[in-house]
């Protein structure tokens, strides 16, 4: 598998309550969202890509899996389990979210260009949203704070002066695909 310093990073474990099953299992535009999400990372310059799996398990190619047995807590206890599995040699990482399938790989290239200190954010509309780009020297901060359904906000918050935000609205839309009624209707815009 290749190798560099930046890995990718996939949350992938929710159940999907409100879309009625796990999100790695949905189709989006002819392919699952968990291979979408890890070609995504990849051609955004992520090697390897890990994706943490949890609700359900399916088989990725391409990617390093991971289970997290705690996947009902929260999207916290993902990000700790997948902070966990990165190579050493993996100097900073890239997380995603499974449902944001709008979000290209420019926007993964565009974090990393970004050579931020710290941590980066990808901003659409002036605001925060995913990807986001941490680096090895932040790793435990953030998973001490991740806890519940959040991620890298909280450690974001309370160090602000390390945060870079990286403007991304050229490369995609943050929206995310919840309910039946988000797939349908950004399933055309794929």
């Amino acid at each position: 598998m290749r190798s560099s310093r930046t890995a990718g990073l996939l949350l992938a474990a929710g159940e999907g309550t409100r879309l009625g099953r796990p999100k790695a299992l949905v189709e989006f535009a002819g392919e699952r969202l968990v291979d979408r999400g890890v070609r995504t990372l990849e051609e955004g310059g992520c090697h390897p890509v890990v994706v943490v799996l949890g609700a359900a398990t399916v088989q990725v190619r391409g990617a390093v899996t991971v289970r997290n047995p705690g996947w009902a807590s929260g999207m916290g206890s993902s990000l700790r389990v997948g902070l966990a599995a990165l190579p050493e040699e993996a100097e900073s990482v890239v997380v995603a979210l499974i449902d944001q399938p709008l979000i290209g790989p420019g926007a993964v290239r565009a974090l990393i260009a970004s050579k931020a200190a710290g941590l980066a954010v990808a901003t659409y509309g002036g605001r925060r949203r995913n990807p986001v780009l941490i680096t090895r020297a932040h790793f435990a901060g953030v998973a001490g704070l991740a806890v519940g359904d959040v991620g890298a906000r909280p450690y974001m918050k309370a160090h602000p002066e390390l945060v870079t935000e990286v403007p991304c609205d050229e490369h995609g839309d943050p929206a995310d695909i919840d309910t039946p009624e988000d797939l349908a209707r950004l399933e055309p815009r794929a």
